[in-house]
């Protein structure tokens, strides 16, 4: 454990962390400032890589600038990484910002998938299920699009 940032309560280290301290071995893809990437343990595909952020915050938001620049710099580092092994341009990148978005570790990472011609991967759109209606609801897309150009 490790305490807050105001001292008070104290904070479970994250097991990217524990990865990062060289606690628990990984395997490397790739590392630069701000930055390290290496391969998922339970990989969707050969060549799944998590990239994640030096500093363990549980979501993007909670990154600064910097090191939201750094984090993408080491994603796009890992596809040219990726791409050259497997040779492709095409990628899954993901990311789950919190628990109800499916994050497992409260530790803001970003999967990046190579893909490849029939490699049995999928779209985002069929990770849920199809709209009730064929047809876009443009008055309730207005509706919201008005309400969050709002949000400050």
């Amino acid at each position: 454990m490790k305490k807050d940032i105001g001292g008070h309560r104290p904070v479970m280290t994250t097991l990217f962390e524990k990865i990062l301290s060289g606690d628990i071995p990984s395997h490397p893809v790739a590392s630069g400032e701000g930055w390290y990437a290496f391969l998922d343990i339970f990989p969707r595909r050969e060549g799944h890589t998590l990239v994640i952020p030096h500093r363990g915050v549980q979501r993007l938001a909670d990154l600064t600038p910097t090191e939201q620049s750094q984090l993408m710099a080491g994603v796009t580092y890992v596809q040219k990484v990726l791409g050259q092994h497997f040779d492709t341009t095409d990628f899954t990148v993901c990311v789950h910002d919190g628990p109800l978005a499916g994050q497992e570790v409260p530790h803001v990472h970003v999967h990046v998938l190579p893909r490849t011609e029939n490699d049995g991967g999928s779209t985002l759109m069929a990770m849920w299920p199809r709209t009730m209606s064929s047809e876009p609801d443009h008055g309730a897309l207005a509706s919201l699009s008005a309400n969050l150009q709002g949000v400050k």
